[in-house]
């Protein structure tokens, strides 16, 4: 029987919260697609194992959180907000703190996520991002 697409993604949550690139990795399908706010597309379980270690080094108190969660099929949303504090040099500065509503889109195919996509303004970390620390 296949996994209810729903407790997926509440366990994809789970991991991301505990910061956990290799069981990120593990729930993830060989080709799995995470996409950003902005449009670009990492494919492939090992590129996005690495892109999740790098984000985590770059907001090492990274947390997401919902509200809402419902499911139409294997898609389901998910709505709250995405928190952490962006660093160059691993000290956490109140003043590089951020938080925004968020929401994610994700595809579960055979019990693990397909595709991964977030909807977030990401200006505040990037601001932080071009400016020296």
């Amino acid at each position: 029987m296949a996994a209810n697409p729903i407790d997926v993604v509440l366990k994809f949550e789970q991991l991301i919260n505990a910061r956990d690139p290799v069981g990120i990795a593990a729930m993830l399908t060989s080709d799995s697609a995470f996409i950003d706010s902005m449009g670009m597309r990492v494919e492939g379980r090992d590129k996005l194992r690495a892109a999740w270690e790098g984000y985590f080094k770059m907001v090492p108190d990274y947390r997401v959180s919902h509200e809402e969660i419902f499911a139409q099929g294997e898609t389901v949303a998910m709505f709250g907000a995405a928190q952490g504090t962006f660093t160059q040099d691993g000290s956490l500065k109140k003043e590089n703190f951020w938080k925004c509503p968020a929401a994610w889109r994700a595809v579960v195919n055979e019990g693990k996520i397909a595709v991964w996509q977030v909807f977030c303004d990401n200006e505040p970390i990037r601001a932080m991002m071009r400016k020296k620390n």
